[in-house]
């Protein structure tokens, strides 16, 4: 059934009640997971992720042991079969994962100081639980939670989302605008892309867009979403220093 935007214009809200700019009700959690070296559990809206970080630990290398003195990130995705509407089964030869995975690893492998663990693996588990759009943003998110609490250096915080336009490709509409954190039933009507930047800065460490857009709206989407980041960024950097005060008073209580 195509999603009806008449009321964008009109109201200027969207169909969950959000003006084009506003994010959904994002919550986090890191420590979650007391057996693994970091952990988190993230939600952007109904899209629900837990994330595990094993390492930096000496891991085989196909091949032999090999010369490289950086640590490889590896990333692995789980999707439950009941986290969307069709519950899909996705195997591990999924394409659809495995760039996904291939995305999350090539970003931290940019933003990790991995020269300090040479002839290590640092292992990114990852557990969709519920899927409603953002996806590959909530893993982001939620894999730079766990390697905080797992202590791996890095040079900033990546932080992702989503942004969109209110118009198809083919319908050509010149006065479309920008939306920010697209849901899942936006996502299926709507051109959007998926942006992580550094930190609180505007430099993009992570850009996907599986989707057709013209180009005179793609500027306008990627500003949004580098605001959106920003928004984002603050967020992550809330429950970073709340979980870092919390163990501070554990501490002095003990």
């Amino acid at each position: 059934m195509p999603l009806d935007t008449s009321t964008y214009s009109l109201a200027l809200l969207r169909l969950d009640g959000r003006r084009w700019n506003e994010l959904r009700r994002m919550h986090a959690q890191i420590s979650t997971q007391p057996t693994a070296d970091g952990s988190s559990y993230l939600e952007m809206g109904n899209t629900k992720i837990i994330c595990t970080v094993a390492g930096p630990a000496e891991g085989r290398r196909a091949g032999g042991t090999g010369g490289d003195a950086n640590a490889v990130v590896q990333v692995e995705i789980g999707i439950a079969g009941f986290c969307g509407v069709d519950r899909k089964r996705r195997g591990r030869g999924d394409k659809r994962t495995s760039e996904m995975q291939m995305t999350i690893a090539n970003a931290f492998s940019n933003t990790l100081f991995t020269h300090l663990y040479p002839h290590s693996t640092i292992l990114i588990t990852l557990h969709v639980l519920s899927q409603d759009g953002s996806l590959l943003a909530a893993c982001l998110n939620a894999s730079t939670l766990a390697l905080i609490d797992a202590g791996v250096p890095m040079s900033d915080y990546v932080a992702a989302c989503t942004s969109g336009s209110t118009s198809s490709y083919s319908s050509n509409d010149e006065a479309a605008d920008p939306l920010l954190d697209l849901n899942g039933t936006e996502e299926q009507e709507l051109p959007f892309l998926t942006v992580g930047t550094l930190g609180a800065g505007e430099k993009v460490s992570v850009l996907v867009m599986e989707s057709r857009v013209q180009a005179m709206r793609l500027e306008g989407m990627l500003a949004v979403g580098v605001d959106g980041c920003k928004q984002v960024k603050e967020i992550l950097d809330q429950v970073v220093r709340r979980h870092g005060k919390r163990i501070l008073l554990e501490g002095v209580k003990t």
